[in-house]
């Protein structure tokens, strides 16, 4: 079948109605949960892990597993565009990708165009969709030919690479990223061993046998952790808001931002296809290259819209390019692709190459609504872009009470143990501690949820070579992966020791 027999079985899927309604229902939390300052789209697709689970309860697995991912999926991009609203009108990025675009968005609501700023963000996010989605209906199907040539050496060294590149890029130290990346691997050791049946720091505890639910792990860290830090910050000042007059960008705004967003959006889409690079680097980047290639860059910072539509494109671009590794080669990006990936799981759905061979319904169904997610987006966000500038006065004492009881019903709606709801809490705690003392999040979800394939392939690679470790230096592909996973973590090192700045990517 070709590509495009494919894509039309997508729509097929994508178009039934409640999948619709998934993609709808997705988008439009999504953007509220980018809205919201401090829940970005990690906590938002963790929290509603549960509740699709819920939703999706009497259906077959393969269709439920669809309908699930369209919503999630709907809700990551749909963050990515509300995180630009309260970036232009607060100056308070809604999350670490829209840092860059609050450089020049907000001064250009204090000039009173508010609108043109937001309005030019939600064209450029569709485009970039779109171009998005051009390269992933391009590139999915090549790329899992291509890894289906992976032998277990050759996964093990790609998912070490996935691991590297986001501890490599992941908050301000180094030193930290790496310290929880080994935290979440040690995480993901806990329960009976899959090779040998041997219980490993079980304690003789049997609710540990399974292991730590990855679910539970990150609606703690990362939605209750948002909550302990504003209880215990007593961070509740509410910032004034900029008034939004005209809604539609004028010609001359159309002319300025149609270059700035082509080369956003493909500028963020090749970075949002290396593992670990994700959105808040394809968006520096963007900003940067504007700034270079513009005859004035000094109006940079001061309300120039190019500013907006290059890096607000690249964030949206990088998210759909983000689905490419997870879809095609089952290595998660970003957190947020870590936490697609774990739902998948949840539904025996294995991401990967053989995902568009075994589940094409899946695959193309997630690749079809997101088309359609991308369109409702925009149809959406232009007239409602007052409604959101209210969303953001919800006062903190009616949003936190609404996250924690989202929080401990779905996580026990999924896993039905008090056991889970105390590693909740105790996660949310930790989860404030961390965050509090500068070590990122993002890599112990991402370690716990690879940790255990790493394992599997290496202990698979070593059997199938008796016990011979040069298997992963001797297999052409796996030496290259090492490589680059070597220098991933290398070169920021030596940059560092030489006194150059290293623009470090926050939590995805």
């Amino acid at each position: 079948m070709s590509t495009i027999q494919y894509l039309f079985d997508g729509f097929a899927v994508a178009l039934q109605w409640h999948n619709l309604l998934f993609a709808f229902i997705g988008v439009v939390i999504g953007t509220a949960v980018g809205v919201l300052p401090g829940i970005g789209p990690m906590s938002g697709v963790a929290l509603l892990i549960p509740v699709t689970a819920t939703l999706t309860s009497g259906m077959p697995t393969d269709a439920a597993a669809a309908s699930s991912i369209i919503l999630l999926a709907g809700v990551y991009y749909g963050a990515m565009y509300g995180g630009s609203t309260t970036s232009i009108l607060l100056n308070t990025p809604g999350e670490s990708s829209s840092v860059v675009t609050a450089l020049d968005g907000y001064q250009m609501a204090q000039k009173g165009r508010a609108g043109a700023a937001l309005s030019i963000a939600a064209i450029g996010s569709f485009v970039a969709g779109i171009i998005a989605l051009l390269g992933l209906v391009l590139l999915a199907k090549p790329l899992s030919n291509l890894a289906l040539e992976f032998g277990p050496a050759e996964y093990f060294s790609l998912m070490l690479l996935g691991l590297c590149a986001v501890s490599g890029l992941a908050g301000k130290s180094m030193t930290k990223a790496l310290m929880m990346t080994v935290f979440g691997l040690m995480l993901g050791t806990i329960g009976i061993d899959a090779v040998s049946g041997i219980a490993r720091f079980t304690y003789d505890i049997p609710v540990l046998y399974g292991g730590l639910e990855f679910l539970t792990i990150a609606v703690g860290l990362f939605a209750l952790g948002e909550v302990f830090k504003t209880i215990l910050e007593r961070d509740s000042g509410d910032a004034p808001i900029a008034k939004i007059n005209r809604i539609l960008p004028t010609k001359q705004d159309l002319k300025d931002s149609a270059k700035p967003i082509t080369r956003g959006s493909l500028l963020g889409f090749f970075i949002g296809v290396l593992p670990g690079a994700g959105a808040t680097l394809a968006s520096f980047f963007s900003y940067m290259t504007e700034k270079k290639i513009s005859k004035n860059p000094d109006s940079f910072g001061k309300g120039n819209i190019a500013g907006v539509a290059g890096p607000e494109s690249a964030n949206n671009a990088a998210s759909g390019g983000a689905m490419i590794p997870l879809l095609t080669l089952g290595i998660p990006g970003s957190g947020t692709t870590a936490i697609l990936m774990g739902a998948l799981i949840m539904y025996n759905v294995q991401p990967g190459p053989l995902l568009f061979d075994d589940h094409p319904e899946i695959a193309w169904g997630l690749i079809a609504s997101m088309f359609i997610g991308n369109l409702v987006l925009l149809i959406l966000n232009m007239p409602l872009v007052r409604v959101f500038a209210k969303i953001i006065q919800t006062p903190k004492k009616y949003l936190l009470p609404i996250i924690i009881t989202i929080s401990f019903f779905g996580v026990y709606a999924v896993q039905y143990t008090t056991f889970d709801l105390y590693l909740l809490l105790a996660c949310g705690v930790l989860g404030y501690l961390l965050s509090k003392n500068d070590y990122p999040v993002a890599p112990i979800v991402l370690a716990l949820v690879l940790g255990p394939m790493i394992e599997n392939n290496m202990r698979r690679a070593l059997t199938i070579s008796n016990g011979d470790w040069s298997i992963f230096v001797t297999s052409p592909l796996s030496l290259v992966f090492l490589i680059i996973a070597a220098a991933w973590i290398i070169v920021p090192l030596i940059l560092k020791f030489t006194g150059k700045k290293v623009i470090v990517n926050e939590e995805e």
